[in-house]
């Protein structure tokens, strides 16, 4: 049976999605960016800035599905410039910080809302 995640600690959807699912023992997140649920605005104009934010995101979406980052098996990163790698990745060390889950990242044309970075997971309830 699939569950909603839906958690106001985190941005709405903004199109016709969820912020995330729940199928099982299964957690999947929607992509989140670096926007600030309380204002909808991106949290700055930095990489380093919307990273943070973003992973804030996926931490409290995680939660609303009854994971955490402990429980993650895989992340997907999009970068909007994949020379921004290496600021991304040294944040998201301090989120992931032994037994790291699988992960790709990719540079693409563009992002919702102009956003540099978009962050989503699949994790283990619980």
């Amino acid at each position: 049976m699939k569950q909603i995640i839906a958690t106001d600690k985190a941005p709405g959807a903004i199109g016709p999605y969820s912020q995330g699912t729940v199928g099982g023992h299964m957690v999947f997140t929607s992509g989140q960016l670096g926007i600030n649920p309380a204002t909808r605005k991106l949290a700055g104009q930095s990489v380093e800035e919307q990273t943070m934010q973003a992973l804030k995101n996926l931490g409290e979406v995680l939660k609303a599905g009854g994971a955490d980052y402990d429980t993650v098996l895989k992340t997907t990163v999009y970068l909007k410039n994949i020379s921004d790698f290496g600021a991304v990745n040294s944040i998201y060390a301090t989120y992931f910080k032994t037994d790291c889950p699988a992960r790709s990242c990719f540079e693409v044309a563009n992002l919702p809302m102009g956003g540099l970075v978009e962050i989503e997971a699949v994790a283990l309830k619980k």
